[in-house]
């Protein structure tokens, strides 16, 4: 299903009626798509921003400005017309849809015993695409291969990226690599469903034929169980950070298997500051680190 016809299948009438002037084409370079109570309907394509309007593309002054119910009627639609049943989803700030795109949403917080239990109602939503690039790893694929095994197992390799920079589309090519041309054991721990894309636990993205994906588990759990269960010899993860994630890191690095992981983050030093990372650096558990940069910049590949 091309891009445009996934995004106009979500979102409701009045806005699929002005976002389907859009070339399709247009859509299959779309990065994101922003709409907000009474703010501009906004585009992003490779950095760009345009603005959408009765007549097509227009500067943000002048573009739509979504209604509370074009957001209602969104959301009715994301969910399925069940909102109730997303409620996990929408504590955790977004909502995943088949083919991993991602739903942001913000508004107002719902608070029950000190934490956060729901968000209504909902003022702004933001449609990640999620997108597949078979091929994008290549330049850095060989740079990160450890090549002193016999199976060419990869280095523990940490992907630092900030927000957007294409982190989670590296890691799906860097595992798929792995899984079908080095003929690697790969675990995925997909706790936000984006690196497979998965619905109804099946992956809808390529990860490769030797790939197991956990999907929707945290990662340190999700790390431990891989690691007991299915004999990986590659772990892989998106976005380390939490609390528990050092020390299954630690754990599948002294079980002697690899790790590949993404965070997010700016260069080494801006990781190294991290109070739930710092460990991982003074062990050396990382020995290749890809830090990507905006679109149009070059990325960089260091050793420890």
């Amino acid at each position: 299903m091309y891009t445009k016809d996934i995004i106009l299948s979500y979102v409701s009438p009045n806005l699929a009626h002005k976002l389907e002037k859009a070339d399709t084409t247009f859509f299959e370079k779309m990065t994101e798509l922003r709409i907000r109570v009474d703010k501009p309907l906004l585009i992003y394509q490779l950095g760009k921003e345009y603005g959408v309007g009765e007549k097509g593309f227009e500067k943000p002054e002048s573009a739509y400005r979504p209604t509370a119910s074009d957001i209602a009627e969104t959301i009715e639609r994301i969910s399925q017309y069940s909102l109730y049943a997303l409620e996990e989803e929408l504590r955790m700030g977004y909502i995943t849809l088949p083919g991993g795109h991602r739903v942001g949403i913000v508004g107002k917080g719902v608070i029950e015993k000190g934490s956060l239990r729901t968000i209504r109602p909902i003022s702004g939503l933001n449609i990640r695409i999620s997108r597949a690039i078979k091929g994008c790893s290549s330049n850095i694929f060989p740079q990160i291969l450890d090549t002193d095994t016999q199976k060419r197992l990869p280095h523990n390799t940490l992907i630092i990226s900030p927000p957007g920079c294409g982190k989670t589309t590296l890691l799906r090519d860097i595992i798929r690599k792995l899984s079908d041309e080095l003929g690697l054991t790969i675990g995925v721990v997909d706790e936000r469903s984006e690196i497979g894309g998965s619905y109804k636990g099946i992956a809808q993205n390529d990860v490769g034929i030797r790939t197991d994906l956990l999907d929707g588990c945290p990662k340190a759990e999700g790390m431990v169980l891989l690691l007991r269960a299915m004999a990986p010899d590659v772990i892989a993860v998106d976005e380390l950070g939490g609390s528990g994630d050092a020390i299954a890191v630690e754990n599948v690095s002294n079980a002697g298997v690899r790790l590949i992981s993404t965070v997010h983050g700016y260069g080494i030093e801006d990781i190294r500051q991290k109070p739930n990372l710092k460990v991982l650096f003074d062990k050396g558990i990382f020995k290749k680190f890809v830090v990507l940069r905006k679109p149009g910049e070059e990325g960089t590949v260091f050793s420890q």
